[in-house]
């Protein structure tokens, strides 16, 4: 895997109003070679950072470089290497088809072959308009030519949203086999458990702050993801989760566990106990 640096982000301040301020201070970097999964409840100024990211938004202070342009300035080196779908978008009153010969040329390595390989494999009608098509429809198109830009950069925003279960599930084989080493994904999501096995490392936003990032193999030999039975909350965990027979409990790993990371217990392992949290992976 590469180690260049493809988003560097110092010393970030922004906010809307002066009253509301996002980011005071937020510094980040993310490689190549990776899905990184961008969590964070509603408010936590996912979105807002995606669009900083992608230069749609200028910071107040601080830096954001994009594949080595600072991000705000949109210069068209940057933009031709970068996707950004967001979770919400105007679309074209345009027919399926037409979408590689209007938008492809402003991407320079745009694959159409790849473009029509999707859009088989999402099963689309390429003669239906995207306008008119059903919102889980409109997201398999604009997916599909996000992937076959081939932009280094490519910006997910809530992108499962819509989907119906085969569609997910088609979703996580087609983002996992377009990752090479020059590539860089970000997914912001609620919908964690659509991206088993696909989002790694992971990026915990939290009131303006990054408290937690972490790959998964991290995770996996500091913490432990059990099944308890019974109507009494076990003791000595960090979490415990009611479900239907028990609790989904998380524990310090201290015995080499090998246990299956849930994402979504995670996140609440770490929204709840963000201070626990923090000293065990920096011990």
């Amino acid at each position: 895997m590469t180690t260049e640096n493809m988003i560097s982000i110092g010393s970030l301040r922004f906010g809307y109003t002066s009253k509301r301020v996002l980011f005071d201070g937020l510094d980040l970097e993310l490689q190549g070679g990776q899905i990184y999964g961008l969590l964070g409840r509603n408010g936590a100024g996912k979105t807002t950072l995606l669009r900083l990211i992608a230069g749609l938004l200028r910071p107040w202070e601080g830096n954001i470089r994009t594949m080595g342009h600072p991000a705000w300035r949109r210069h068209a080196a940057m933009l031709e290497d970068i996707c950004f779908i967001p979770e919400e978008w105007a679309v074209p009153d345009l027919p399926i088809r037409d979408l590689p010969a209007i938008y492809g040329p402003f991407y320079p390595r745009f694959d159409e072959r790849l473009f029509w390989k999707l859009v088989e494999e999402f099963e689309l009608p390429v003669d239906g308009k995207v306008s008119g098509s059903s919102f889980g429809q409109k997201k398999k198109a604009i997916i599909s030519f996000g992937l076959a830009t081939r932009a280094r950069l490519l910006i997910l925003d809530e992108p499962t949203n819509g989907l119906d279960i085969p569609s997910k599930s088609r979703f996580r084989k087609i983002i996992s086999s377009s990752l090479h080493d020059e590539t860089c994904m970000i997914i912001s999501t609620h919908q964690v458990r659509d991206m088993v096995n696909l989002i790694d490392p992971l990026i915990v936003l939290d009131q303006g702050r990054i408290i937690f990032q972490q790959d998964l193999a991290s995770v996996a030999r500091k913490l432990v993801f059990r099944i308890h039975t019974g109507i009494q909350e076990p003791l000595g965990v960090l979490y415990a989760e009611r479900i239907p027979g028990g609790y989904l409990t998380v524990a310090e790993n201290a015995g080499q566990e090998d246990t299956d990371v849930d994402l979504e217990v995670l996140f609440n392992t770490i929204i709840h106990q963000p201070q626990k949290m923090r000293e065990l992976f920096q011990a």
